[in-house]
């Protein structure tokens, strides 16, 4: 059994960050490239942010230069720092990996959420 837990999530005001924060766990024999995702309510999933396992990183248009992914992969863990937040960046934050498990399967794990929140 692999799962994904995430963290840091809250109510933050404009202008401010939250730092993100999702580990990995169980059967694991290697990951991949993890990803952050968010649905804002009313609205579908999108892609907010990726990284490959050698660090490369790509980003969603509305979120470069504020947001930044980074992974440490001897704690199996993936990171969101979110600076500058916009009330339009509220939404409920998943991440998600590639797994390679230790029984030679391969799975595209989601974590469960964090709810973050942009208001004054």
């Amino acid at each position: 059994q692999v799962q994904l837990v995430e963290s840091g999530g809250g109510l933050v005001q404009p202008g401010g960050s939250l730092r993100l924060s999702c580990a990995a766990s169980g059967s694991i024999f290697s990951i991949g490239a993890m990803a952050w995702h968010r649905q804002a309510p009313g609205k579908q999933r999108e892609l907010v942010a990726t990284i490959s396992t050698g660090g490369s990183t790509n980003y969603a248009g509305s979120v470069k230069g504020r947001f930044t992914i980074s992974r440490d992969n001897a704690e199996n863990t993936v990171y969101l720092q979110m600076n500058s937040l916009k009330a339009e960046d509220t939404a409920v934050y998943y991440c998600k990996a590639n797994i390679a498990t230790i029984k030679n399967t391969y799975l595209e794990v989601w974590g469960q959420g964090t709810l973050v929140t942009v208001s004054s």
